[in-house]
């Protein structure tokens, strides 16, 4: 027989760890029974035509993410904002060795949607290597509790997340599928080209006409919706995206960077404040890329440059975008020339 005092001791170990798996489950949100919950779901129910019992289900199913709200939570630590220090992530050996390869395996796919949208091979695959480095980085958070939670849970941008979580289940319907089966990154982003749900329904696109979109496994499909998405947003085929400028020696450039980034300022505006500019130039705005201890580099960005900030607002992003497509570019004619020098 088991002494007195080992059984008690058990006793009082099984309790604690009860108590602590208490703790721990009362510690993580059921997501169903959120009190920002019952809205949703009744929008879903009743704008939507959702049985109430499924809609609940899928979110009592999915897992509070945590790590969604620590991640989209402005850093506490203020940083430097570095051109240079945001440039080497993206415009890097393996990313452009990468980028090559892509573009022998797709170039069909590639030239196809270049004829349909307008829109150059090297700029979707500047996005797709910016994005997800062609897929390989495409985020495995389950997007029902990701998006949950941010839409319940994180008050600056619920709205957005709302109406994200409602387009996962509408997308979901409209394919056939759970919205539980799809994975993507902490804020809802969807596969190859990082999609938003809205983005998918909105401007996804079925290239390898196969009868489904499916932008998590099929390239062709990425590499259409890409450039139908630019194409929707204003891309001009053939025109220009960005150039360099170098301002003069007492230039008073402030007004001109406050424009806003908006195409809107035209050679009058810019030549008196001492940029030397190229010849032909339409609208455009005047961007900044600052790197400390370094001297500013300042371009001219133009209406595509514009399209490519919807993309991903913000200068540095488009930039990135633009300046990768340019070294996939060259890198790809520099092979071509040195294959037919052999």
């Amino acid at each position: 027989m088991m002494p007195a005092r080992l059984v008690a001791a058990r006793l009082i170990a099984a309790l604690f760890a009860t108590s602590l798996a208490a703790t721990a489950s009362a510690d993580v949100p059921d997501l169903a029974s959120h009190p920002e919950a019952e809205a949703f779901v009744a929008r879903m129910v009743e704008q939507h035509g959702f049985d109430r019992g499924e809609v609940l289900a899928e979110l009592s199913a999915a897992s509070y993410q945590r790590k969604a709200i620590r991640y989209i939570q402005p850093s506490k630590t203020k940083s430097t904002r570095s051109w240079q220090r945001y440039r080497a992530r993206f415009i890097e050996p393996v990313r452009i060795r990468a980028g090559l390869d892509f573009w022998a395996a797709h170039r069909d796919e590639l030239a196809r949607a270049e004829a349909r949208y307008g829109v150059p091979g090297e700029i979707v695959l500047g996005i797709l290597g910016v994005e997800t480095i062609f897929g390989r980085n495409t985020g495995a958070f389950p997007l029902v509790g990701a998006l949950a939670t941010l839409a319940f849970d994180y008050p600056p941008r619920a709205a957005l997340f709302q109406k994200e979580l409602e387009s996962l289940f509408l997308l979901a319907r409209e394919s056939g599928r759970s919205p539980s089966s799809y994975t993507g990154s902490y804020a809802g982003a969807i596969g190859y080209p990082q999609f938003l749900p809205s983005s998918v329904r909105s401007y996804a696109v079925d290239f390898d006409a196969d009868g489904q979109i499916d932008l998590e496994g099929s390239p062709a499909d990425a590499i259409g919706s890409i450039a139908r998405y630019l194409a929707e947003h204003g891309w001009s085929a053939g025109a220009r995206v960005a150039d360099p400028v170098v301002p003069g020696d007492k230039a008073d450039l402030g007004a001109l960077i406050a424009a806003g980034i908006e195409p809107a300022l035209g050679a009058a505006e810019l030549a008196p404040a001492g940029l030397r500019l190229p010849d032909g130039i339409g609208a455009a705005t005047l961007v900044d890329l600052e790197t400390p201890g370094q001297a500013t580099e300042y371009w001219l960005g133009y209406r595509n440059f514009y399209v490519l900030t919807r993309y991903n607002r913000s200068s540095f992003y488009a930039m990135a975008v633009f300046q990768l497509a340019t070294a996939l570019r060259e890198a790809r004619l520099g092979a071509a020339v040195a294959t037919s020098n052999r």
